[in-house]
C-alpha cells in the first residue's frame, strides 16, 4: 500500500505538470492558428476587397476595405462561439481608436520594434479576471499600398480623414512595426483542460493499480500464503509428536515445492530416528 501510494503521488505530480504544459502549448498553437487566420483575412482584404472598393472610397469611407477592420470583424464573429479567445490588432497610432494599444500592448509592440528578428512573443499577465496567456506577432508595413491611406492626411482618402480626423493613423513608413496582432486566452482554459485530462488519467491509473494489487494479493495467497500456512500447521503437529499426520504434497517446482520436499525429508529422518530410539 505504501509503495502504491508513493507511486501514485509521484505519478500525479509528474502527470499534472506535463498535462498543464501540454495544455498550454495546445492553447498557444490554437491562438497562433487564429492569428494565421486573421493574417489571411488581411491579405484577402488588401488584395481582393480593397481594389473593388477603390472607386467608392473616393466618395465615402468604407471600413470593409481596411485589412485590419476585416480581420478584426471576422475574428469577432468567430469569438462569439469561442469567447475565451480575444483578438486585437494593437496599434501605436491607429486610424480606428478601438485599435489603440494599451500600456502592456505598447510594451510588446516596442519589443518588436527594438528587435527585427523577433517574430513572436508568448507570455502571461495578471488581469482582474485572473492570469491570462497571450501570443503576439508584429504588424509590419511591407505593402506600399498601405501608405496611400497612412502616409499623410493630404494623400489619404478625404472621406477617411473626415471620419477619423487628420491626427489618427498617419506617419507610417515602409518596414516599420506599427502594432501587433495579439490573442489573449484566460489561463483557466488550459488549466481546465489539463485538470480534466488529469482526472481521467489518474482514475485509470488508480483502477489499474487496484486491479494489479488484487491480482498480486490473490496470486500471493494461492502460491505462497496458503501452502506455507498448511506447511506451518503440519510442522506444528509433527513437532508435538503427531508423526502420523498426513503428508503435505506440493507439485510446484518453485521455492515452496523445495521447502515441502525438505520438510518431507526431515520428517522421514525424524521418523527413522524415533524408531531407532524405540529399538
Amino acid at each position: 500500500m505504501l509503495a502504491f501510494a508513493a507511486g501514485l503521488a509521484a505519478t500525479a505530480w509528474g502527470v499534472r505538470d506535463l498535462l498543464q504544459r501540454n495544455a498550454q502549448d495546445e492553447v498557444v498553437a490554437s491562438a497562433g492558428l487564429l492569428i494565421e487566420k486573421a493574417t489571411a483575412v488581411r491579405q484577402y482584404t488588401n488584395s481582393q476587397i480593397a481594389p473593388l472598393l477603390a472607386t467608392q472610397m473616393k466618395y465615402t469611407f468604407l471600413p470593409q476595405s481596411v485589412p485590419a477592420f476585416g480581420a478584426t470583424e471576422v475574428v469577432a464573429e468567430l469569438s462569439k462561439k469561442h469567447p475565451e479567445y480575444q483578438y486585437k490588432e494593437a496599434t501605436l497610432n491607429p486610424t480606428n481608436p478601438r485599435d489603440r494599444a494599451v500600456e502592456w500592448e505598447t510594451d510588446i509592440v516596442n519589443e518588436f520594434r527594438a528587435s527585427a528578428s523577433l517574430n513572436e512573443f508568448v507570455g502571461q499577465r495578471e488581469t482582474p479576471l485572473g492570469r491570462t496567456l497571450y501570443i503576439a506577432r508584429p504588424i509590419r508595413i511591407t505593402n506600399a499600398g498601405c501608405l496611400v491611406c497612412h502616409s499623410t492626411p493630404e494623400v489619404a482618402p478625404q472621406p477617411m480623414v473626415e471620419r477619423y480626423g487628420p491626427s489618427n493613423g498617419f506617419g507610417w513608413q515602409m518596414n516599420e512595426v506599427i502594432g501587433a496582432q495579439v490573442v489573449s486566452v484566460p489561463m483557466v482554459v488550459p488549466l481546465a483542460r489539463a485538470e480534466q485530462a488529469f482526472r481521467v488519467f489518474m482514475t485509470m491509473i488508480v483502477g489499474i493499480f487496484i486491479a494489479i494489487g488484487v491480482a498480486l494479493n490473490l496470486m500471493l495467497w494461492l502460491m505462497v500464503i496458503r501452502p506455507v500456512t498448511r506447511l506451518s500447521g503440519l510442522a506444528d503437529r509433527v513437532s508435538l509428536g503427531e508423526l502420523d499426520a498426513p503428508e503435505f504434497s506440493a507439485r510446484s517446482r518453485d521455492e515452496i515445492g523445495t521447502l515441502t520436499e525438505s520438510f518431507a525429508r526431515m520428517r522421514r529422518s525424524l521418523d527413522q530416528a524415533m524408531k531407532m530410539l524405540e529399538t
